[in-house]
């Protein structure tokens, strides 16, 4: 097995003018989801090494290291999910990503076009990097962020918070700064300070809680649901009319 450790100077390597290009492709079009991951790989740098270090440092982490759950098998088994209680977060997710009309196939297109570095498949750092991938939409659904624009600024804040990549701090920042919406920086600071006080997220073994109760798990997590707010569009626009909080 590879650890982050072992990988070269070039894996660590800032690219600040591919996260300018991709950034200016992402504010036109909020849509193109492959420039966040491009934005984010760009300005990791060793912010990884300091998540792997939590990984290693953490129980759950290192039972996902050694275990390797895959998670999106889960996730993509829709009769599993259907099975599962009415207020569970696993129904919370099928809710969610029906609502958005998304699946979760569709970050892994995305993080594949944007993604520019090959690493090894068994590696740790590959490991904890498609974990993220594979959970975000789960961080949506117990948070309450929707998957509109102002949902994915907050939900990018509340884990800014959780991972420190500075890539991720650059698309709040400017997203933030696009919208030339106070409210929209109001959520996005209410969303941080809402990630620093929450478990740390990207260690949690979900596949342990997909059957637990939405309320439960967020009790657990130290999670305190988004309070309702107005949709943003892909045109930096607000949608008439006011959206509840996941549940």
């Amino acid at each position: 097995m590879q650890t982050i450790e072992n990988h070269d100077e070039e894996y660590f390597k800032l690219q600040p003018k591919r996260a300018l290009k991709a950034l200016w492709k992402l504010l036109a079009d909020p849509n193109d989801t492959a420039q966040v991951f491009t934005i984010i790989e760009s300005l990791a740098g060793r912010s990884q090494l300091a998540l792997y270090n939590r990984f290693l440092e953490d129980a759950d982490g290192m039972r996902l290291l050694r275990e390797r759950p895959q998670l999106l098998e889960k996730l993509g088994d829709r009769a599993y999910l259907e099975s599962l209680p009415a207020d569970s977060l696993g129904r919370a997710y099928l809710k969610f990503i029906d609502r958005e009309g998304i699946t979760p196939d569709g970050l892994v297109e995305a993080s594949v076009e944007g993604q520019a570095l090959t690493l090894d498949e068994e590696s740790d750092a590959e490991y904890i990097r498609l974990r993220l991938r594979d959970t975000h939409d789960l961080w949506h659904a117990v948070t309450g962020y929707e998957g509109d624009v102002l949902g994915e600024l907050a939900l990018l804040a509340f884990s800014t918070a959780q991972t420190r990549n500075p890539g991720i701090d650059l698309i709040v920042i400017a997203g933030a700064m696009r919208s030339r919406n106070l409210d929209v920086a109001k959520r996005a600071l209410a969303a941080y300070r809402d990630g620093k006080r929450a478990a740390w997220l990207p260690a949690v073994v979900w596949e342990d809680l997909l059957d637990k109760p939405l309320a439960e798990v967020r009790r657990m997590l130290k999670i305190r649901p988004t309070a309702p707010y107005t949709r943003m569009r892909p045109d930096w626009t607000v949608d008439e009319g006011v959206i509840a909080a996941a549940a």
